[in-house]
């Protein structure tokens, strides 16, 4: 039996992506034992996954070169047969290249790369969506169709949001990491101010986005939507997401979250565009981008802190949808 390590630290949207490759490792080899490795705080998107032996937690933020020595020590303790490396940066192909593992799999953009037994090529902006870019390290034992993201909230997760269940609703996420990714507050003030067909509306986020949504909910003055943000984990957030009439979210984890739970999504791109792969995948999606052609977008792969010109133009030109009656 194959003992399997699949690494991705980087941030939540990113380890949902990766749960579309233990989803097919667990289809070509039913019998193999998968782990998997993500950074401190994303763990709990993977509780009581049935296809995962174990989830390792890198503490990167308890000093970098300490924590790194650390979680090396703990994967070649593990004696794992093959990791499969989903990074691109050199302290993930440190963690592979000294993990003892047999089979080295990863990207050719690795700076470690070299000492992978199989690489694959990561191209942004061929058509290809990021769980293909991933599949592909892998195609060689493993072919066939490319299931989508996949998370499993538990019974008391959907227990949990069964109120909010009651009448018709939709979902909203207005905070992204990245500034630039984020629909203007503007936007998402206008969406709640056209609302007046009685739908329920949560809007959803972590503790810290709950001020941003409080905000959008009073410049709204729409009493009918209620400040989620921060009173459920995220596997809760996606069991109340599964059943909405609509999730309106930015280019940033909640869209993932909709894609795993293949709940419908309207997906916001303002600096970044679904051409680099990180689209929605649900059987219901919609994107939303601006119409105009502006030459400064995209500005980059990933959101910045600020629109580098300072109009944001690419988020402030975006036609806002009607929500659904109820």
């Amino acid at each position: 039996m194959k003992n399997i390590l699949v690494i991705q630290t980087a941030f939540l949207g990113d380890v949902i992506l990766a749960t579309s490759l233990i989803e097919k490792i667990k289809q070509c080899m039913p019998e193999a034992s998968i782990s998997m490795l993500v950074r401190e705080g994303n763990e709990s998107l993977l509780k009581g996954h049935p296809f995962l032996k174990d989830v390792l937690v890198w503490k990167k933020k308890s000093g970098k070169t300490k924590s790194l020595i650390s979680i090396i020590n703990e994967v070649r303790q593990r004696k794992f047969d093959t990791v499969i490396n989903l990074q691109r940066f050199l302290s993930s192909g440190l963690i592979t290249f000294f993990s003892g593992a047999d089979d080295k799999i990863g990207f050719n953009k690795n700076p470690v790369s070299f000492a992978f037994n199989h690489t694959s090529p990561h191209v942004i902006g061929d058509g290809s969506h990021e769980v293909e870019r991933n599949a592909k390290l892998i195609e060689s034992w493993c072919k066939g169709e490319t299931p989508r993201p996949k998370l499993y909230p538990s019974t008391s997760d959907y227990e949990s949001v069964q109120i909010y269940k009651e009448d018709k609703y939709v979902t909203m996420a207005p905070a992204s990491v990245w500034m630039t990714k984020q629909l203007p507050e503007s936007k998402w003030t206008e969406m709640l101010t056209q609302s007046n067909n009685g739908i329920k509306i949560y809007l959803i986020g972590s503790a810290g986005d709950h001020k941003l949504c409080q905000q959008i909910i009073e410049a709204a003055g729409n009493s009918t939507a209620i400040n989620l943000a921060g009173k459920m984990n995220l596997l809760q957030t996606a069991a109340l997401m599964k059943d909405a009439e609509m999730n309106y979210v930015n280019d940033s984890g909640p869209l993932h979250i909709s894609s795993a739970m293949n709940a419908p999504v309207t997906a916001f791109f303002c600096s970044t565009i679904p051409a680099f792969g990180f689209g929605p995948l649900s059987d219901t999606s919609v994107i939303i981008e601006t119409l105009e052609i502006l030459e400064c977008r995209p500005c980059g792969l990933h959101g910045k802190t600020k629109c580098p010109l300072n109009h944001f133009k690419c988020g402030t030109t975006i036609s806002t949808p009607t929500l659904p009656p109820n």
